[in-house]
């Protein structure tokens, strides 16, 4: 009879109980009197035991009887069961007719009514106890791994325990099992079903030696594999050879999505929040490693493949999920489970007001905390348990936000998520992870030139000012600190010192390592970004993007081309269709002069593809090989909704400059001229406004080099330099424009000489650049220019 949960509770209430399973072996074929008989004698053994008698007066000890054995619930310690069981091993050397197996474990149990209102009990507690006793047989002992590791803390039982392995049960679940035996009880032997399955692997294969003295050959060669290991090339590219492979500690954790039990799916938003803000609050604690969301939500709310999805996140621990709102009511329901055994550790429900539900995340992250025996310091306990606002209708527009941002496909999801905040912070002036989030998205908006008259520098420093005058203390104060200074004010030194105070109350935070590693770039602090970059890929192993950014942004600047590509691989096993990464490879080709590999790549993307990465990469392919009227084409259909007037965003102002370009190697001298002219009325400050774009400098010497300005172009080539100065990604971009433009009005010299820096730098030019890019045609018959573009690029960036 399946037992179901009591009329009488609204909740249903779990607790931890230590469990220890008993089971008479080969009971069913003994004759009935022999059944009476030995379990008779089974239950006087077991209720003479001290823990029995103890547990009992205490009131702490459950009993759910089986027929061939029973379970016993201790509400006291780990070590009850244990010493329990041994108790009973001992007193059944005088019974060695009555052949007993036991199996302990730590989980949720829970008492139930069952359908003819008999006490009960039931939980995963019971049932991970049940099979790993199943796993042994008669005189066995054996373990959970998760009680073992309870035990491992105290010395006197190290000696005791001793690992078996994962034995397969029920419904395929696999679990880790361990022996307890001493000289006294237990059994030293390993378990039969444990020598079938050993005798059933492929035995390992020992090495082939010839003789007694291996050849000079064979000692060259692994003098020679163990050399390419040591540098990171020998089978696993260098960036992903590190750490790769290690266990999951048994602090980590992810957060799957919530599942949303609400009649009205429009309320999809408020689970997806609950689930963030309880992922955000664990991300909080240092002694954790916890997955950032964007790896999370690739899965579904309650997926079977637990040990697999453990796997890939590579964490030890699962948290599942429910939302249900209804009206003012919210009812959340949570579960702990170990991804490697599919055992459920800690389960929880929540019913709440409305306007009562800002302390669960805290409430839920602190019990977590707890049972992963997470240490805590007084600044995250605080952290992870304030409530961010008391306003009910506030914090549903910051939710609303939150889900718009997560899930948004382009531009205009941030403007919405932005026009959420703005709603939040209205209804609540003092709610400042709400101002913070509104810093971070108008931030990116004035970083990418996406209306600028409403996220304009003055709004996204208020914004970010605000959250910080309100909680200094807040690691999402920081980060929109951190946004504000990098993007905007292009402080790269400042914004690296608020992402460190940021990553010090996150360090959980994929988002703020990510940002770091940006600005170290831009810093040239190469391997310091590498390390953050790394970190982040730990923490956030299923973004694409992440991959996308290292291959691409990267290790493509340090010309590691074999190691961009790995990355980008990585970022296509996760996402087999993503545009961006199929385009950055394309690039990439293209960058080491592998014009028919490119080709290959871009012809796995839908030729009306309208991503800006995409058709950047398309027209540069065009152009290399001097299809002119095509990349002109290109450029036309991204272009052609542009309206009269409208505010052009970063990437639209590079199109219009690539398309003059094209137009004039085309030979289409007045649509060039007219298309340079409209460069510089779109983007030439006016007497009371610079442009937003820190790059203007770039595309007006462009534009005026096109039109044959030399005096404006030197002077705009040359203030885009000194802009540039600092930054250790553009200034290269900066001074091969300069190049460039020298070349086209005669200055040979100059811009030969900057070749060589150009070649070496850090996010400098290729020699494959040098020799399809027209922009260096005016240099073509020069020797000196004629033998850089001979020369070999040296392989990976060496």
């Amino acid at each position: 009879m399946n037992p179901t949960p009591s009329s009488q509770s609204s909740e249903l209430k779990f607790e931890i109980g230590h469990v220890l399973f008993i089971d008479i072996v080969g009971y069913s074929k003994l004759l009935i009197t022999e059944q009476s008989d030995q379990l008779q004698t089974l239950k006087e053994i077991v209720r003479g035991t001290e823990q029995f008698r103890i547990a009992e007066a205490e009131g702490k000890l459950l009993r759910l009887p089986t027929g061939d054995g029973g379970a016993l619930v201790f509400r006291t310690s780990p070590e009850a069961p244990v010493l329990c069981a041994m108790e009973i091993a001992k007193a059944l050397k005088s019974y060695p007719e009555l052949r007993v197996r036991m199996g302990i474990h730590s989980g949720p149990v829970n008492e139930v009514t069952d359908l003819n209102e008999q006490a009960n009990i039931a939980g995963a507690g019971i049932n991970i106890a049940q099979r790993v006793m199943d796993c042994g047989d008669a005189g066995y002992i054996l373990l959970s791994r998760h009680v073992a590791e309870d035990l491992e803390h105290y010395p006197r039982w190290r000696a005791h325990l001793h690992e078996l392995g994962e034995c397969e049960v029920k419904h395929g679940v696999r679990i880790s099992v361990v022996n307890l035996y001493n000289e006294d009880v237990g059994n030293p032997a390993v378990p039969e079903r444990f020598r079938k399955a050993q005798a059933a692997a492929p035995p390992a294969q020992p090495p082939v030696i010839s003789s007694t003295k291996p050849s000079l050959g064979l000692v060259s060669g692994i003098v020679s594999l163990a050399a390419l290991a040591i540098l990171g090339v020998f089978l696993v590219p260098r960036f992903f050879h590190s750490g790769d492979q290690a266990a999951p500690t048994n602090k980590s954790i992810a957060v799957l999505p919530f599942d949303n039990l609400s009649e009205e799916k429009a309320n999809a938003y408020f689970a997806e929040g609950i689930q963030d803000e309880i992922l955000t609050r664990l991300a909080k604690i240092a002694d954790l490693k916890v997955i950032s969301r964007t790896s999370t939500q690739k899965y579904k709310s309650a997926p079977d493949n637990l040990r697999e999805i453990g796997r890939q996140l590579g964490v030890a621990n699962l948290l599942e999920g429910s939302v249900q709102k209804i009206g003012n009511a919210v009812h959340i329901n949570v579960q702990l489970i170990r991804a490697a055994t599919d055992e459920h550790v800690w389960a929880e429900s929540y019913n709440r007001k409305l306007d009562d539900v800002f302390g669960v995340e805290g409430e839920v992250a602190s019990a977590i905390a707890d049972q992963l025996n997470a240490k805590l310091t007084g600044a995250e306990e605080k952290a992870i348990t304030d409530k961010p606002t008391q306003n009910t209708a506030a914090y549903d527009a910051y939710l609303r936000g939150l889900a718009i941002e997560r899930n948004g496909v382009d531009n205009s999801s941030y403007q919405q998520a932005a026009a959420a905040y703005v709603n939040a912070v209205r209804m609540d002036p003092n709610f400042a992870l709400a101002w913070a989030r509104l810093a971070v998205t108008g931030s990116y908006l004035y970083f990418n030139g996406i209306d600028t008259n409403a996220n304009s520098a003055p709004e996204v420093k208020q914004a970010a000012d605000r959250a910080f005058a309100l909680q200094p203390e807040l690691g999402e104060a920081w980060v929109a600190q951190g946004c504000y200074r990098y993007r905007v004010q292009r402080d790269y030194a400042g914004g690296l010192q608020a992402y460190k105070e940021a990553q010090k109350r996150l360090p959980n935070s994929s988002f703020v390592l990510e940002n770091m590693a940006f600005v170290e770039r831009r810093l040239g602090l190469w391997k310091e970004a590498e390390a953050h970059y790394k970190k982040a890929a730990e923490l956030d192993p299923r973004d694409p993007h992440i991959f996308i950014n290292i291959g691409s942004d990267f290790l493509n600047y340090l010309r590691r081309f074999d190691d961009a590509q790995a990355a980008l691989d990585r970022a296509l096993e996760i996402s087999p269709d993503n545009q961006e990464a199929i385009a950055s490879k394309a690039s990439i080709f293209e960058s080491e002069g592998r014009l028919d590999e490119a080709a290959k790549q871009l012809a796995r993307i839908p030729p009306d593809s309208a991503h800006d990465f995409v058709v950047n990469v398309r027209v540069g392919q065009a152009v290399y090989e001097r299809r002119f009227d095509a990349a002109i084409g290109l450029v036309e259909r991204k272009t052609a909704s542009l309206r009269s007037g409208e505010a052009l965003s970063s990437s639209t102002k590079y199109f219009l400059v690539q398309l003059a370009h094209c137009q004039e190697w085309a030979g289409h001298a007045n649509e060039a001229r007219a298309s340079y002219s409209r460069v510089i009325q779109a983007i030439k400050p006016s007497d009371s406004a610079v442009p937003s774009d820190i790059a203007w400098h770039y595309y007006l010497a462009a534009a005026y080099a096109g039109l044959g300005d030399k005096t404006n172009a030197l002077d705009q080539a040359h203030r885009n330099v000194a802009d540039m100065a600092d930054d250790a990604i553009a200034k290269p971009n900066a001074e091969t424009l300069l190049a460039q433009i020298q070349a086209r009005f005669g200055d040979l010299d100059s811009a030969i000489a900057a070749l060589p820096h150009l070649l070496e730098v850090p996010a400098g030019i290729s020699r494959a650049d040098l020799r399809f890019d027209p922009m260096w045609d005016p240099l073509r018959k020069d020797p000196r220019f004629q033998k850089l573009c001979q020369e070999k690029q040296p392989k990976d960036g060496k």
